[in-house]
């Protein structure tokens, strides 16, 4: 119990361990949402993609569902690791972008939005402050300690 108190009185020098876990646990959680999407075959992205004409775009379901999909999963896969880092998160954040956009567009408010706009508030403070410290993309591309 003693270290408990310990990273919670001195939390600032557990902020890299704080982004690791919460990369890797946003990256299982998008990982478990994409591969029943992906699993799901042409239906399953059809209906997926459709979320496409909330933005303008009126064709090929089919095709932008799929992407969606391992979007996802890759992207889940990316962010546990760290590697890749901004341009994930930014894809990830246009693929809850245009969930929430769809849900709203429905008309199911901000109740049926709320889960795509938590998860792009998220990865937008991850694109702000970065992966951090334990990430591969630090560990290949960082001179420093900050990530």
């Amino acid at each position: 119990m003693s270290e408990i108190h310990t990273i919670l009185r001195s939390s600032g020098k557990y902020v890299n361990f704080g982004l690791l876990i919460l990369r890797i646990g946003l990256g299982i959680m998008f990982i478990m949402h994409g591969l029943p999407k992906i699993q799901g075959g042409a239906e399953v992205w059809e209906k997926v993609g459709s979320a496409m004409q909330y933005v303008g775009v009126h064709s090929f379901f089919t095709i932008w569902g799929l992407l969606a999909a391992v979007v996802e999963v890759g992207g889940g896969v990316l962010l546990f690791a760290g590697l890749l880092f901004k341009p994930t998160v930014i894809a990830l954040i246009i693929i809850m972008a245009i969930a929430a956009n769809m849900h709203i567009a429905l008309n199911q408010g901000l109740e049926g939005a709320s889960h795509a706009l938590e998860l792009g508030i998220v990865l937008l403070s991850l694109l702000i402050t970065g992966p951090g410290k334990y990430s591969i993309d630090n560990s290949l591309f960082s001179d420093d300690d900050d990530g």
